[in-house]
């Protein structure tokens, strides 16, 4: 019998706002540069979860998605893509790998609809 913990098994990641905020700058750095070069007029943010409360949405994108911008960037409030850290700490499941994929994966996702690209195209790329 193994002393090992099945990952279902081990007790939820509890980091705290800095410390997930501080893995999501640091999962941002890992990105390649020609995804983040053309990231214009766009903020990051962490939240604890989305407005409904549930656990079911991992980040979002609130903007103007590039391709559909015509005259942009003289004054607008910056688009957003925020995480939800409650979401990705559960979805986890106390791993922190996991974590860090999770958060490298989402923003991939919110990146792309930053940049026109949708669900349907996400999911055809193995992203979605």
């Amino acid at each position: 019998m193994s002393d090992e913990l099945a990952p279902h098994d081990l007790p939820p990641l509890d980091l705290d706002e800095e410390a997930f905020e501080a893995l999501v700058v640091a999962e941002l750095d890992e990105l390649p540069d020609d995804m983040v070069e053309g990231l214009e007029n766009l903020v990051f943010v962490v939240e604890d979860r989305p407005e409904d409360g549930t656990l079911d949405l991992l980040g979002l994108y609130e903007g103007t998605a590039l391709t559909d911008r015509g005259q942009y960037g003289f004054g607008e409030l910056p688009d957003r893509i925020i995480l939800y850290r409650e979401p990705l700490l559960a979805i986890a499941e106390g791993d922190l790998d996991e974590l860090r994929d999770q958060i490298h994966i989402t923003l991939v996702h919110e990146i792309a609809h930053y940049f026109g690209i949708d669900d349907d195209e996400l999911h055809r790329l193995g992203w979605g």
